[in-house]
């Protein structure tokens, strides 16, 4: 594929006339859809940003201005055309490219994306950056209409909008994150779509000023004219009145009106907000059928046997709200990822989708507890994270019933360490009153979920990305034995109590007798029953799918010591730093996770010599 579809870098892109970019975006178009669908990743939101893409790179440059992409899942083209085609059939995997920008892989990647709504903000420092030091480069971010639901891009719409600073906003809108976007902004762009009407006055009437003797005084004197006349054709630009000087909307796909808009946001004097519409999956039918379905495929490696977790949980969930006329299901832009869409189709009334805003989601359904509904709250582990204030504030001090249904929980693969569920674990445990269950099985989540929507006070459900493994057991056990063993205890819970049940069976054909606990609530964890394992065993192995501090393993070693055991402790599990992308099948192996490698810990840490 390399050998025959050549993309240049940026310099050649400024000696291409329009006929010769439109060529290129449509090699860049076949090139991408070849090789991501072999590898995998994210496919409709990169084909629906080549042209944007290749304006962009063409009128500022890559390596001295700052791009700054938001979520970054659209930043293929950025990565094709800052010279690393040749590493494209390695995307995702490990050791290989990443699937967001990553400054430690090129000087062209400003920024670490992953996640979003983040961009305006750091484009706004990067700004204030230059100006302190006197630098001299553009900052540009791109952030998308979905991004827009997420309030910390108007937090720095608010601040950069009056900032003075030279800064330019590009806002990608294809009326989609993912799926559809919700919520009074996807309108109001939506009307700003249609009204173009105000923007030909405004250059028309200026260029025929600009003509006449004197038109230039008139021009300035009937300043308030104009406005007048935009108010009423357009009602009015909330990004203006926020201090931007907003172009657009301007076609998506139209090379040279989108060169033209660029050159001039690029010389203007302070904050600019280029509106930009483009249709995601752009030049590759089945994506633009189907947009949402496209934003990531898979690519041609094992897929997923069974049903996933996901799946699971929403339809557990609908059949008990069937039941309970209480129970509502919130989700931050995330209904299909959660599993959620099946509850959206047959109880649309008690089925809310905020956008990309958690901590709104949080303290919505801290509303809805307190007045008596059961709010249950479905979310990615790491895009959690952003609420973790109102867990406790708006949650937790009042001991509201909250249902924390936490998806993606643990290692999640290609997407890498912005979105590895690494750390719930932790933060979770530290929220007073907080209940932590982590099912192994689709049967015991089914189970697990129903004592936590029985419950009282803040309660969550984790479970990793996928469908289960070998283990298939139910119930919502806070602990049980799952084998017998007298030289060591392996102490797990989530889907690794698949691969510490296979390490056990390793360590058996060596004569060593391994015994299992399966831990099904972590928070709080039943210390009685695990200290009295390990006093017997004598020598104690913890492996968990998160970072060391806050773990499971951090607090049964505390316990132990704090008692007196006279136990050795051994934690496996994913360190104090950030783990890269990758199959969760060769991280497994990178972290020794997987029971070869727990196997080996444990022979080395006890039985050597």
């Amino acid at each position: 594929m390399e050998n025959e579809i050549k993309i240049p870098g940026p310099e050649a892109l400024k000696e291409m006339d329009t006929a010769q970019l439109e060529e290129l975006c449509a090699r860049i178009r076949d090139f991408l859809v070849e090789s991501v669908m072999k590898t995998g990743g994210h496919l409709s939101s990169n084909l629906g940003a080549v042209e944007l893409t290749v304006a962009l790179e063409r009128t500022f440059d890559p390596f001295k201005d700052r791009i700054v992409f938001d979520v970054g899942h659209q930043s293929y083209v950025h990565k094709l055309l800052t010279g690393r085609q040749a590493g494209f059939e390695t995307l995702r995997s490990l050791g290989g490219m990443s699937g967001f920008p990553k400054p430690s892989e090129s000087d062209a990647d400003a920024f670490i994306a992953g996640h979003a709504s983040n961009s305006i903000s750091v484009a706004l420092g990067m700004a204030r950056a230059r100006t302190l030091t006197g630098g001299d480069y553009s900052v540009v971010c791109i952030t998308g209409d979905g991004a827009l639901t997420g309030g910390l891009a108007f937090e720095a719409l608010n601040d950069a909008g009056q900032s003075g600073e030279r800064l330019i906003v590009v806002l990608n809108d294809n009326g989609m994150s993912i799926k559809k976007n919700v919520g009074a902004v996807a309108r109001m762009l939506a009307r700003q779509r249609v009204k173009p009407a105000y923007y030909k006055f405004k250059k028309g009437y200026r260029r025929v000023m600009y003509t006449v003797p004197g038109g230039r005084a008139v021009y300035r004197f009937n300043h308030s004219v104009k406005e007048a006349l935009k108010h009423a054709i357009l009602h009015n630009s909330m990004f203006e009145e926020m201090g931007f000087q907003y172009i657009g909307p301007v076609d998506g796909h139209d090379l040279k009106q989108l060169a033209y808009l660029l050159d001039a946001a690029k010389n203007a004097p302070g904050p600019v907000l280029v509106h930009v519409v483009t249709k995601k999956g752009k030049g590759y039918a089945p994506a633009e059928a189907e947009p949402d379905r496209y934003h990531g495929v898979s690519g041609a490696g094992p897929k997923c046997s069974g049903e996933s977790f996901s799946s699971v949980f929403g339809r557990r969930l609908t059949e008990l709200a069937r039941e309970d006329g209480r129970i509502c299901a919130i989700t931050a832009a995330m209904e299909q990822g959660t599993g959620l869409d099946g509850f959206a189709e047959e109880l649309p009334d008690r089925f809310f989708d905020v956008g990309i805003a958690e901590g709104h989601a949080v303290s919505m359904a801290a509303g809805m507890a307190k007045q008596g509904l059961v709010p249950v709250f479905a979310v990615y582990s790491s895009f959690l994270q952003r609420a973790y204030d109102m867990m406790i504030h708006d949650v937790a001090i009042l001991g509201l019933h909250v249902v924390f249904a936490v998806d993606r929980a643990g290692l999640v693969g290609e997407d890498g360490e912005t979105h590895h569920g690494a750390f719930d674990v932790g933060f979770l445990s530290q929220v007073p009153g907080m209940t932590v269950w982590s099912p192994s099985s689709a049967a015991e989540l089914r189970d697990m979920l129903d004592v936590a929507v029985a419950a009282s006070g803040p309660v969550a459900v984790r479970w990793p990305r996928g469908g289960e493994g070998a283990y298939k057991d139910g119930g919502a056990d806070p602990v049980r034995t799952l084998r017998e063993g007298t030289d060591v205890l392996l102490v797990s819970y989530g889907r690794l109590i698949n691969e510490v049940n296979a390490a056990a069976e390793l360590l058996a054909a060596e004569g060593i007798s391994a015994g299992v606990m399966k831990l099904g609530r972590i928070c709080p964890i039943d210390l009685d029953a695990v200290c009295a394992a390990a006093e017997s065993a004598g020598r104690v192995c913890v492996a968990e799918e998160s970072v060391e501090n806050g773990g499971v393993g951090e607090k049964i070693a505390a316990e132990i010591a704090k008692r007196g055991i006279k136990a050795r402790v051994l934690l496996k599990n994913l360190g104090s730093s950030f783990t890269s992308h990758g199959s969760v099948s060769d991280l497994f192996g990178m972290l020794g996770l997987d029971a070869k490698g727990i196997a080996a810990s444990v022979r080395e840490e006890f039985f050597r010599g």
